[in-house]
């Protein structure tokens, strides 16, 4: 899928001039004037209007759902589209576009089809009709439709069925892999992690010896890393339990096959399944929850590596934040821009975790056990969540809103209200999920309870 999840219009496509596997040219050029070649090669200007847009629409979704699903790409080639139309469809580098097929395609390019509650672009299929016959749209078809009145949209169902639609004025950008940039591995978390999950569970139902991860919650946690390797495993790949470029495009081919995105019987993706439920990007000006987590990180960082200063946790992407995140970036070989995107957070949690590992025994002896880099939310268990709920329990005694709880080492919904209650009182954003500042926090608490009991 490309980076957002959400489909874009590509400012350009590469196509290579040759079946997939021929050694031959690749060329990048416009979308909208590589829309305009295919129709020129594929259509007659002289049909009616409504046949052409018909036909338009098609080839705007094939292609799509190629650059969507980076179905070439994630096979190792480094093009999105063939111009062989038993693979694609037909582009002639170089030919005579017809005017009105280009007047039309400016007006409709950035227009596509879908299944009803579906998100991917549809694999419109097509043929043309008379020496070749296929499942989809009927080029000389469409002819005839539009001869009987019909117009585009009943055209396109005709052939697809009654549950597509349209969507008109896409948004126009350029299309970055959906790769995050770095590894994800345990202690990651973020919507990649969360689609990453979600693709393995679907992908568990075809391939049962794959563990099923019970909660899809963003987190990478043993569950995900028992299903990553069980995946590697199946599939030939380094059985590390890390998701680096290799098993992340494994995943997204495997994950397209089941699901049949490039066939027009596609079981489709659902509009939850590509919804963020963590802040992606943090920049200045930000208070999302999630500027907590970074300024910890930072925070904890800063008192082993001197290049990067120290911060209080309030919250605020203020200049002071922007500075530190700058100066992380710089010592650690990223982009210095100051806005957190996907590759500083991987490398905030990966240098976090490097650290806290290389500490000596008894570096954190005290009252209460230091946060160990793995946010805990709804489907987490273990020691730490075991830990947790009794430091809840204890705060509970002093103030009633903290509900108690069973200790029982499971994150469940109460698990998660208590959080909720605890993060009210104190006036932390109340998500419920106990990341390294929410963690402090009660930990704080338990603690200045403990020692003035």
């Amino acid at each position: 899928m490309n980076g957002g999840y959400i489909p874009v219009i590509p400012e350009t496509i590469t196509v290579h001039l040759g079946t997939p596997s021929q050694a031959a040219p690749n060329v990048t050029v416009p979308f909208v004037d590589y829309i305009k070649n295919v129709a020129s090669s594929e259509i007659y200007p002289t049909w009616p209007e409504d046949a052409i847009r018909a036909n338009i629409l098609a080839q705007i979704s094939f292609a799509l759902n190629r650059v969507y699903t980076e179905y070439y790409r994630s096979r190792g080639y480094d093009f999105d589209i063939t111009n062989t139309p038993a693979n694609d469809q037909s582009f002639v580098y170089g030919r005579d576009i017809f005017e009105n097929v280009s007047q039309i395609t400016d007006e409709i390019f950035n227009t596509y089809i879908r299944r009803v509650g579906k998100v991917e672009p549809l694999f419109a299929q097509y043929c043309n009709g008379t020496t070749v016959q296929c499942g989809g749209l009927s080029q000389w078809g469409t002819v005839s439709l539009a001869d009987q009145g019909y117009g585009p949209l009943d055209i396109l169902r005709f052939y697809y069925g009654d549950d597509i639609e349209l969507v008109d004025d896409a948004p126009v950008a350029g299309v970055r892999e959906s790769y995050p940039g770095a590894a994800l591995f345990p202690g990651s978390f973020g919507n990649d992690v969360r689609r990453l999950q979600i693709r393995l569970n679907r992908i568990g139902a075809n391939y049962p010896s794959i563990p099923r991860i019970p909660s899809p919650n963003g987190i990478f946690e043993a569950e995900t890393e028992a299903a990553v390797r069980e995946f590697q495993r199946i599939f030939g790949l380094e059985t590390d339990g890390i998701v680096g470029r290799a098993t992340w495009y494994a995943v997204e081919r495997i994950y397209a096959a089941v699901t049949r995105l490039s066939e027009l019987n596609s079981e489709g993706i659902a509009p939850e399944d590509v919804a963020d439920v963590f802040r992606g990007e943090l920049s200045e000006g930000d208070t999302a929850p999630e500027v907590r987590e970074l300024q910890y990180l930072l925070s904890f960082i800063s008192n082993f590596v001197e290049a990067v200063p120290g911060l209080e946790i309030d919250g605020i992407f203020g200049p002071r934040t922007r500075d530190s995140v700058e100066q992380f970036q710089s010592y650690y070989g990223l982009p210095a821009t100051g806005t957190v995107d996907a590759a500083t957070w991987n490398t905030l949690f990966r240098v976090f975790r490097v650290l806290y590992d290389s500490l000596p025994p008894g570096y954190f002896d005290g009252v209460t056990a230091p946060y160990r880099g793995t946010p805990l939310a709804v489907g987490s268990r273990g020691e730490e969540v075991r830990t947790l709920q009794s430091y809840l329990n204890r705060i509970a005694e002093a103030y009633p809103s903290v509900a108690p709880l069973a200790e029982d080492g499971i994150f469940g919904e109460k698990t998660a209200a208590s959080v909720r209650a605890y993060q009210e009182l104190f006036g932390i954003p109340a998500t419920g999920i106990v990341g390294g500042a929410t963690w402090n926090a009660i930990a704080e608490t338990y603690r200045e309870l403990v020692e003035g009991a």
